[in-house]
């Protein structure tokens, strides 16, 4: 007769305990209907306390109100990096659980909240970098990659956010996981316009553009070719390691790189780089020449040249190789831009010299001398700046440069002519 007692006790105690976490599961339901960031937290707590113990198909409705839950905390702006993290979590211990009990009750919903998680920590990471948080960004970016490891690009932006952010450590075990990817990004782009709007959209694939093109939703479809990045890649990361006073570690990185990608002219110019941050000019030249010998009508190997040796100071190099871009391409609006730099870069000096002259007739003769040197400094950068205006209307920087230049040499028509574009 006791034993039976106790049978009927312990039955008794599984049964109440059955009830106590449906009970809270409705109860998070509820909440989460009826939404109240304190009443659900208060809720999904309760639920999370007694679900240790819950059968399989209990467990995975948890999960589910569980991922519900933290995305709609996202939704309202509450904590939204942490939450839409633990909602995907959530979500991929729901679509495991359905697949061990082989029934799918909620995977269907679970993987389109999981579409939606990575989309909002993108759009969310987009804000960050847009307002600097750099670190978070990259972490949200991450986590999107994490989501969907085929979806690489990610990975990408993620070590570009923690670069911008000076988060180096970050950085780098990003840049090693795209190493051992061997990722590159190369590829084709896919665009058109929105009919509704105007504005040219990107396509993932040739054939959703394509469709859309015909069901008369976009038009003016166009292809463009997405340049690799491992040279950047492979640059960011032996910068690190530079940065980390592994000099050698960084050239044995590009080499390695090399060898796999001979052909890749980026991973070169971070060869030359890392020789000319070294002054080591002989090996720095034996690349540049080895390079032009393979690319020798590549415009944007000589405009990267150009940058290299702006870099070094060696202004007579730079305009030397932009204007060779130009040459190979005449609408080169980034190079006539440098090469406008590369003029005005020495009116910094004269100015200086300039405000320290005094008032002597050997002063005031020798501040006549500069003010001329001056006006030749921004006349030879008018015509490339004129041109980047022509070529880049839509660049401001490049107006208001230009404006100064107008005011500098006294061109008041020219200056009101473009001061009435920007207006």
């Amino acid at each position: 007769m006791k034993s039976r007692y106790i049978i009927s006790a312990f039955a008794l105690m599984l049964s109440l305990g059955s009830y106590a976490q449906k009970d809270q599961l409705k109860a998070l339901e509820k909440a989460i209907k009826n939404f109240e960031p304190t009443a659900v937290k208060n809720a999904l707590s309760a639920a999370e306390g007694v679900i240790a113990n819950a059968t399989d198909q209990e467990k995975a409705q948890f999960y589910f109100l569980k991922g519900n839950a933290l995305l709609e905390l996202a939704n309202k702006n509450i904590q939204t990096g942490n939450n839409l993290k633990n909602a995907a979590k959530s979500y991929q211990d729901l679509l495991s659980t359905e697949k061990k009990i082989g029934k799918k009750k909620y995977s269907e919903q679970a993987e389109n909240s999981l579409t939606e998680v990575k989309n909002k920590l993108i759009n969310s990471a987009i804000k960050d970098s847009d307002e600097k948080r750099f670190k978070e960004s990259a972490e949200k970016l991450y986590d999107a990659y994490l989501l969907n490891p085929k979806d690489t690009i990610n990975l990408y932006y993620a070590a570009s956010s923690a670069v911008n952010g000076k988060e180096f450590d970050l950085a780098f075990s990003y840049y090693e996981k795209l190493k051992a990817l061997n990722y590159s990004g190369k590829g084709v782009g896919y665009y058109a316009k929105s009919v509704i709007n105007g504005q040219e959209e990107a396509f993932p694939t040739k054939q959703d553009r394509d469709n859309s093109v015909k069901l008369k939703v976009h038009t003016d479809p166009r292809d463009e070719s997405i340049p690799s990045k491992r040279g950047e890649i492979f640059r960011n990361y032996a910068l690190i390691l530079v940065e980390k006073g592994e000099k050698e570690k960084a050239l044995q990185a590009i080499l390695e790189a090399k060898k796999d990608n001979p052909e890749d002219t980026s991973l070169a110019l971070t060869e030359a780089n890392l020789y000319l941050d070294s002054k080591d000019y002989t090996s720095y030249k034996r690349v540049i020449e080895e390079v032009l010998q393979k690319s020798p009508n590549d415009a944007d190997l000589y405009f990267n040249l150009g940058v290299i040796s702006g870099t070094a100071n060696n202004p007579a190099d730079a305009e030397k190789y932009y204007l060779k871009a130009i040459e190979i391409n005449p609408k080169y609006s980034n190079a006539y831009l440098n090469l406008a730099i590369v003029k005005l870069d020495s009116d910094t000096k004269l100015v200086e010299e300039m405000n320290g002259l005094g008032n002597s007739a050997k002063d005031n003769k020798r501040y006549e001398e500069l003010k001329r040197q001056r006006e030749k400094v921004f006349s030879d950068a008018l015509p490339y700046l004129e041109k980047v205006v022509e070529l880049s209307p839509d660049n401001l920087d490049a107006k208001q440069t230009l404006l100064n230049v107008y005011t500098s040499l006294d061109m008041t028509d020219k200056y009101k002519a473009l001061k009435a574009t920007m207006n």
